[in-house]
């Protein structure tokens, strides 16, 4: 498969798969939406568009998204997100959306250090998290993906 196919399999996948979370899963009321790797912002705006009335907060290590597709000052974290977002831990969020793998497995394996831990702290009881990468940590349930998200694309999971 080609870098491009790859790519446009992984942003279909990701959209089919907060499309789901919005539509078929019931989360916690009143928790903000954590986006772990704000990128380019398109994912955000996503979420913006979905969740209007919630807040969402946006981390990243460095401010590189679209002028039209960036947080409020107030909502948007920069830096190391391993040390920033510890700060967020017990903020009883509904939805956390963690998209940070990098494709190359030792970096990824660093990352799933602290990743699995950091968005369990985050979430409510009951609150849903959907990550690039897959996260073992004992409060997490899986849950199945949507069946148009290819097998480990993408990995949804609900807080117990």
């Amino acid at each position: 498969m080609s870098r491009l196919d790859s790519f446009i399999r992984r942003l279909t996948a990701q959209r089919d798969i907060l499309n789901h979370v919005h539509a078929d899963m019931n989360l916690p009321t009143g928790g903000p939406v954590m986006e772990i790797g704000l990128g380019n912002g398109r994912t955000f705006n996503h979420l913006r568009e979905l969740f209007p009335d919630r807040r969402i907060v946006a981390f990243d290590r460095a401010m590189g998204a679209h002028a039209s597709s960036v947080p409020d000052e107030k909502d948007l974290v920069i830096g190391e997100i391993a040390e920033t977002a510890q700060a967020y831990l017990g903020i009883e969020a509904s939805l956390v959306h963690a998209d940070i793998g990098t494709g190359y497995p030792e970096k990824d394996a660093v990352t799933l250090t602290w990743l699995p831990q950091f968005v369990a702290g985050m979430l409510a009881k009951g609150g849903v998290a959907v990550s690039g990468l897959p996260l073992e940590e004992k409060t997490l349930n899986p849950l199945p993906a949507p069946t148009s998200v290819p097998t480990d694309r993408y990995f949804l999971y609900r807080k117990i």
